[in-house]
């Protein structure tokens, strides 16, 4: 599987003040993404992820990998924009720090029937905004 970089339909937008130097925010937001993402292989695996491994020494690089997604963009101390896909959908998580805020913006496309059914799943629940804003949280934590 390759990833499309075309874009994709808007989903939400998250976002949390941190009171930090962007460097020291920038740090934070990659431990938490090795942390968090790095023990869900398995699952990335199960749901036919692309990529599915993580890069053992995540480090927030173009074409580094966490489960499930691949560093497409990274400005450090300003702008981290992840990509992936699986059976069911093509998601972009993009993590903006500006004037003391950390904003997360997801963009997704769920074709088909099986991806109505898996956006319904994860986005029509709210677990996508309850997991999106827990990486904030760990993240203003972290700092």
């Amino acid at each position: 599987m390759t990833l499309s970089m075309e874009p994709l339909p808007y989903i939400d937008e998250h976002s949390r003040p941190i009171d930090a130097p962007a460097d020291a925010v920038w740090t934070a937001l990659l431990k938490v993404l090795r942390r968090e993402m790095g023990g869900s292989a398995t699952f990335a695996r199960l749901l036919g992820c692309d990529p599915a491994q993580g890069t053992a020494a995540f480090a927030g690089r173009p074409g580094e990998t966490v489960p499930g997604f691949r560093v497409v963009e990274a400005e450090p101390g300003r702008r981290l924009a992840l990509r992936g896909r699986h059976r069911f959908s093509s998601y972009a998580l993009t993590f903006v720090l500006d004037g003391g805020r950390l904003r997360a913006q997801t963009h997704a496309a769920f074709p088909g029937v099986l991806g109505r059914l898996y956006r319904a799943a994860v986005i029509g629940t709210g677990g996508h905004r309850i997991m999106t804003r827990r990486l904030l949280r760990q993240v203003a934590r972290a700092t």
